[in-house]
């Protein structure tokens, strides 16, 4: 299962943001290049608690604790056009800020990969709910690799 306590997923990843470009395409989806670099730093603050989002209203606080095995427990990718928490949207990014948002999502995933299971928040996910570190890492792997895919690369 990938997952971003393994050295090797977490360079892949990282490579595979070096390959994106300011004016690289979203191929679905709202948000731009930059936005989607801040979004995706966004949710490892998430994961390590830095922000903890609220949770999901009912039903789908309920429905997401029913599919976290299912979509947590294989490789396959996220859907298109997944919901995401509010709190993990940045609009106010502008496009000159594509090197600075590229560097920090590089920055918190080697963070993340080596500081390892200690780095894991404990508060629940807004939709999954509680999540262990094991988790934690695979839903981070599939999360930045669902918007890399968005932007082709």
């Amino acid at each position: 299962m990938k997952n971003l306590f393994d050295p090797a997923q977490a360079y892949e990843l990282k490579q595979r943001i070096l390959r994106l470009q300011p004016d690289s395409e979203r191929q679905w989806g709202k948000m731009s290049v930059v936005q989607t670099l801040a979004h995706c730093t966004s949710a490892f603050d998430m994961a390590t608690g830095s922000v903890n989002p609220k949770r999901a209203p009912f039903p789908a606080n309920v429905l997401g604790r029913l599919i976290k095995p299912m979509v947590l427990g294989d490789d396959k990718p996220f859907r298109r056009n997944s919901p995401t928490a509010p709190e993990l949207l940045r609009a106010d990014i502008a496009p000159s800020d594509f090197d600075h948002e590229r560097t920090q999502l590089i920055a918190a995933i080697e963070s993340f990969a080596t500081k390892g299971p200690a780095c894991c928040s404990r508060y629940p996910h807004p939709f999954f709910g509680p999540l262990k570190p094991e988790h934690w890492a695979i839903l981070m792997y599939k999360h930045v690799d669902h918007h890399l895919r968005q932007f082709g690369v």
